[in-house]
Order: structure tokens, then sequence, then C-alpha cells
């Protein structure tokens, strides 16, 4: 029987799917967002997908439409609807608009990331094959975050274009594939800046501890790039901890870099910063940011323990580059100085002093994944280089994929 469609339903599944992929996006990173709370949002966002593939060609043109009206959120849908119903022309159509407006390719990778493995078979096979660099670089890309090999060899490394050699680099350091290490090295001197720290991340990821890839890593994290978040933890997880003492030694000589000092405290891990973290959780613009990387090291919740405060009134939120909010501390909990100064008191013989403690333990494999089950987002992209740090040629446990595959992956994986 033929079912009816009600336009303004299948309008609302539209408008919500790309509403809801936008706020997904934000809520990778948030302090505040855990594996649960992914769950509950990606159930929504499926919901509308469903809705709009019920539709059939009705949803199909609501998406195209909202894209040709500049409302890029709806490449997530549309790109999500072209690639289950295997209709090549509307894939073509998601691609014009990848091509036509570059910030849309993190939508469209992340369609690609959110549909199941079996509609991938064939697309992807012939988008690394296809001779558009961006096609190429997508079938990479969704090849790295879904840990499977696409024939990586010595040609992709030297490709003509500088994103399919980027994509190179990233998908050798994401699948873990340790063999092509000194091609990653080799990257390091790519004219491309983006090349260049592809290269430095996949070598440090796939084991490298001595070589330029931290360098490269560190100098990156310094300079308000592309990959100035993502070049900044990496290189303090992976050195020791005295090396990564004297490079926030370094920085903070530099005062407008106090907030990344207090950030790389908490990353480093040493017990010996949490005195110091005290004493900013007293000034108002450092310290939610200095009570999360007390938290960090120490695994206290804040808010659990009651030695969290008010917000204080009249505090002008903290401007960051390179954040979408005008206050990168938003859901970070205010700590009570003197509240946490006694927890430690009583609390600190616990945490020795030049040991690497990660959410209140010492590193290990079984603790890591710990965190990835129930802690929060930025800790848990911190326990996932960890488990590559760990054992190199781990592939890279992607936190951005939808909460039901990472389920499945880390029932299987404990």
């Amino acid at each position: 029987m033929k079912r009816a469609i009600i336009h303004a339903i299948v309008e609302q599944h539209t408008d919500d799917a790309g509403s809801l992929h936008h706020t997904r996006s934000l809520l990778l990173s948030s302090p505040a967002a855990t594996l649960e709370d992914l769950a509950h949002f990606d159930e929504r966002i499926e919901a509308h997908i469903d809705g709009l593939a019920v539709a059939g060609a009705a949803g199909w043109t609501s998406a195209r439409r909202r894209l040709g009206d500049g409302d890029f959120q709806a490449e997530f849908a549309a790109c999500v609807l072209a690639i289950e119903s295997r209709d090549p022309g509307r894939l073509e159509h998601c691609f014009a608009v990848a091509e036509a407006v570059p910030q849309t390719q993190a939508v469209m990778l992340a369609a690609f990331n959110w549909v199941s493995s079996r509609f991938l078979q064939g697309t992807v096979a012939a988008l690394i094959n296809h001779a558009a660099p961006i096609r190429r670089t997508m079938g990479l890309l969704v090849c790295g975050t879904r840990g499977v090999d696409p024939g990586l060899g010595a040609a992709w490394f030297s490709d003509p274009s500088p994103i399919v050699r980027a994509a190179s680099c990233r998908t050798a350091g994401e699948i873990g594939r340790l063999d092509l290490s000194d091609r990653c090295t080799a990257a390091m001197q790519d004219e491309n800046v983006t090349c260049r720290f592809w290269g430095a991340w996949s070598t440090v990821i796939l084991g490298d501890r001595n070589g330029k890839g931290l360098q490269v890593l560190l100098q990156q994290g310094a300079t308000a790039t592309a990959h100035r978040l993502g070049a900044s933890a990496l290189p303090l997880q992976a050195m020791s901890v005295d090396a990564a003492h004297a490079v926030l030694q370094s920085l903070a000589r530099d005062a407008g870099r106090m907030r990344s000092v207090i950030q790389g405290c908490g990353i480093v891990g040493n017990s010996a910063y949490v005195p110091w973290l005290i004493r900013h959780m007293a000034d108002a613009k450092m310290a939610r940011v200095a009570g999360e990387a007390f938290s960090l090291i120490t695994g206290v919740n804040l808010g659990a323990l009651g030695i969290d405060a008010q917000a204080p009134e009249h505090v002008a939120p903290v401007e960051y580059a390179g954040s979408e909010s005008t206050d990168p501390d938003e859901g970070l909990p205010w700590p009570d100085a003197r509240k946490v100064e006694l927890w430690w008191a009583e609390n600190g013989s616990r945490f020795p002093e030049g040991v690497r403690f990660f959410v209140g333990r010492p590193v290990t494999r079984s603790h890591c994944l710990s965190v990835l089950r129930s802690d929060r987002q930025p800790q848990r992209i911190l326990a996932a280089n960890y488990l590559c740090l760990l054992e190199p040629g781990t592939p890279l446990f992607d936190t951005s994929a939808p909460a039901w595959r990472q389920q499945r992956l880390l029932s299987r994986m404990s």
C-alpha cells in the first residue's frame, strides 16, 4: 500500500537531522559529554535519518533542496541517504557540494562514518581509485576511521595532491601501519603544512619518541594553525614526565600561554603540579581549567565530592582561538580552591610525584578502556591516544564514531 507523504514532517526530519548533527559535532569534544550521552543523542539522529529514508524520494528531495538553499548542515543527512541508497547520482551531488564548499567535507566524512559498513562495500573502493583528489582523500579517511587498510603503499605518499598525501599519512597512523613510519617521517619535510602535521602525528602515534615528530607537533601546537588543538596533547602524552616538564617550563615563560601550561599539567599528570593548580583556582579566569587539570590528574569529580563552588558573578567569558564557543570552559565546574586544598591535604599521599597519573591512576590498557567506557569526551580522546602509545601498531579508537559502534568495539576489546 502506498504511503502518504506528509511533507511538513519530512522537512522537520531534515531540519532536525542537520541541527542535531551539528550539535553532536560540538559534543565530541565537550567536557560534559560521555559515551552514554552520545548514545542518547545518536538515537535521536538515527530516528530522523530513518524518517527521511522511509520518505524515499521525498526525503532525498528535502535534503537536496536545503543544500541548494545554503543549509550545509543538510550535507550530513543527504550524504547518509546517498550512501545507503547506493544511488551514484545522489552521491555525485553530495561531492559537488563538498568540492564547492570545503567546510562541508568534514560533515561528509561524518556521514560516511555514520553508516553501516555493508553500505560502504564497493563505494569506498571506487573513491580510492578515483581520479579526483577529493574522492581519493575521502576514501582514505573513511578507511582510517574504520581501521581498515586501503592498501597504502609508497605511491600514496608521493601523490601529486597534498590533500591525498596528508590523508595517507593520517590513515597510516590511524590504522597502525608500523611499516609506513619512515614514509610519515619523510612527510615532515613536505612543502605542505598539513602534510607535515599528519606526518609528525603518525610518526609519534606509531612509536617514535626521539625523532623530529614531537618537535613538529609542539611547534604547531604553539601556533594558531588548524591543527593546534590536536597537536598540543599527543607530544605531552608521548614524552617522559621529565621531558614534558621541560616543555611546560618553556611555555610558562610566555604569560600569554598560561592556559596552555595549565592544560599541559593535567595531560602530563605529575601530582607535583597540584599545589600550583590549586593556587590558580583562585583566579576566576583560570579556575575552571585548573580544576579540570586537577581532575585529569586525580580522577576527582568536583561536584560529586562537593568541592565545587557557585559560579562567581560578572565573570567575562574566556576568549580562546580555535574554539567555536566564546567560553571554552563552558560545562566545566567551578572549583572551591579551599575545599580542594583540604581534599588534597588528606589524599595527596596517594599520588606520588614523578608518576604519570591519568584520571586518578597510572596509564595502563585496562584503565584506558575503563575511561573510554565511562568518562567524558576529552578524557576519552586522550585514552584512545594512550592505547596506541602503549602498544604502537594499535589502530586508533574512534571516539567520534556512532555510539553503538564504539560500544561494540569496547565489548570486543575487553
